[in-house]
């Protein structure tokens, strides 16, 4: 599996987050039948990088991306440069396993189909603002194999 860069905020619990989602799903922590409110906020920003939207993708993010960027032109640029590309030209993405850290954020998995018809993985790190469920960052990769 290739990974693929990651947008650098708040890089230490990002990765303690990612190292407690290798630890195995309790069926209390995830809920596979019912959509999850954070998978909404997932879908809108990843529609968003699709229709090359901006300041809809930058809305989606979290606080300390906002304070990181002067604006959310900056913000979509840094993102397309930092290899973030297959998330914007995916042709769909699915929701897979999440875990729940602490009482407001969240690990969710999602698969997405890129446009070159290559599977890529995604984990994504969100939590609970005064404003909903902002993506406080993202590990993308690129699994072995192609989607038919």
């Amino acid at each position: 599996m290739k990974t693929l860069p990651i947008i650098r905020v708040w890089l230490a619990p990002f990765f303690v987050a990612i190292a407690a989602f290798a630890a195995p799903l309790r069926a209390e922590d995830a809920v596979a039948t019912t959509a999850a409110p954070w998978q909404d906020v997932i879908t809108r920003q990843i529609q968003a990088f699709r229709d090359h939207d901006a300041p809809a993708a930058f809305s989606y993010a979290g606080l300390g991306f906002q304070a990181s960027f002067p604006n959310a032109e900056t913000f979509f640029v840094a993102i397309i440069q930092s290899g973030y590309a297959p998330i914007m030209e995916s042709r769909s993405h699915s929701f897979g396993e999440f875990k729940l850290i602490g009482d407001m954020g969240v690990l969710q998995q999602v698969k997405l189909i890129g446009n070159d018809q290559q599977l890529y993985e995604a984990v994504y790190q969100l939590t609970e603002e005064s404003g909903g469920w902002r993506v406080q960052g993202v590990q993308l990769m690129q699994p072995n194999g192609v989607a038919i």
